[in-house]
């Protein structure tokens, strides 16, 4: 370098060395056009299958269309959860059997052939077997007790069990035990050994020191049938028991709603605490498109849309400490202290085994 000084030389040097250095630290960069890796649809995460979000989005549009089942769309505002995904990502959602049960939607998952599920914690246990598994981004945010280790299924919302009560004709109850004073009419949203909201509300009013008990749960309902306060005959309910996104609606005024006086209690220091998982079909016919799903269902935007609909997020808390939660919405659900219980699946199958051994000959 003629004109160019030792000192200058060296200096010269020593930035391009630490250049170096500081390239390595971060990696080597890519070389344009070097190819990327081969797409796999069947990957249980987005890098190993995918490699980025963009990827994960042209492979779904190329597949078109994503097959759901059970989604009824006035259930926890599944209804703008599907339109929103839809008008995202440019993909037809093709609503099979909305009215489908879980154990329905894999029973008839053969000819309907869905890509994802929507299932209770019990059947997606027991129907692991026909799950793909996948893990979303945020995992980390989601509770070891609502997941499957290796990603087959995972909560996505849930609810806690609640007392809905006509604010004109009863006072705020403090605890189960006020629906038996004179006065209540209870009504339960169905038979508990065949209606899960109903099985819920048994287990709740059971809760002793955070732990449930079925006989003690089916004794207090044969003892509100006792007191004339169980409503059985078709009379107008003064108190409904039910999950909390359902009777909170009925509060807002929302089809089916209890009244102008409508409100949502729930009492103790324990409560009943049901989520839903989800899932990815083995047999998906549109892979990539129920990758997708996921990945909308557990982002914020997915998140604060089952809030949306009264339904407790499950990365609500992760999605509160980081600011994401919508916090407006957020405030709607019904206040309580009570830390949720959700009941194991041997807890849950003992259960019912009581529950319909004792029912007919008690409050059934």
């Amino acid at each position: 370098m003629p004109g160019v000084t030792a000192r200058t030389r060296f200096a010269i040097a020593t930035a391009v060395v630490l250049a170096a250095a500081i390239t390595g630290c971060g990696g080597a960069p890519a070389t344009e056009g070097t190819p990327l890796p081969p797409v796999k649809l069947q990957a249980a995460s987005l890098e190993e299958g995918f490699t980025s979000m963009e990827r994960l989005v042209e492979a779904a549009r190329k597949e078109g269309s994503l097959n759901v089942v059970g989604l009824s769309r006035d259930w926890v505002n599944y209804g703008e959860v599907i339109d929103a995904f839809s008008d995202e990502y440019g993909i037809e959602v093709k609503e099979l059997e909305p009215g489908a049960g879980g154990r329905r939607a894999i029973e008839a998952a053969g000819h309907l052939k869905p890509d994802v599920f929507d299932l209770s914690l019990e059947v997606a246990v027991a129907e692991a077997d026909s799950l793909a598994p996948y893990k979303v981004r945020g995992w980390q945010d989601l509770p070891d007790h609502l997941k499957d280790h290796s990603g087959k299924w995972y909560a996505a919302y849930g609810g806690y069990m609640s007392i809905g009560y006509d604010a004109r004709r009863v006072a705020a109850p403090a605890s189960y035990a006020d629906l038996l004073k004179p006065g209540h009419a209870v009504w339960l949203p169905g038979d508990p050994r065949r209606n899960a909201a109903a099985f819920g509300a048994v287990m709740s009013a059971s809760l002793r020191g955070g732990r449930a008990d079925a006989e003690r749960g089916v004794e207090f309902f044969d003892d509100l049938a006792a007191a004339g306060n169980l409503v059985t005959d078709g009379r107008p309910p003064s108190v409904v028991l039910d999950w909390d996104f359902l009777n909170a609606a009925r509060a807002a005024g929302e089809p089916g709603a209890g009244g102008p006086d409508w409100r949502v209690a729930i009492p103790g220091d324990a409560v009943i605490a049901s989520y839903h998982v989800q899932a990815v079909s083995a047999a998906a016919p549109h892979p990539a498109a129920a990758r997708l799903w996921q990945e909308f269902l557990f982002s914020d935007r997915g998140q604060n849309l089952f809030l949306k609909g009264y339904a407790r997020p499950v990365r609500m808390e992760a999605m509160r400490m980081n600011g994401t939660l919508d916090a407006e919405l957020a405030a709607r659900l019904p206040a309580t202290k009570a830390r949720p219980v959700v009941l194991t699946v041997p807890e849950t199958d003992a259960a019912k085994t009581v529950v319909t051994r004792e029912w007919d000959r008690d409050a059934g």
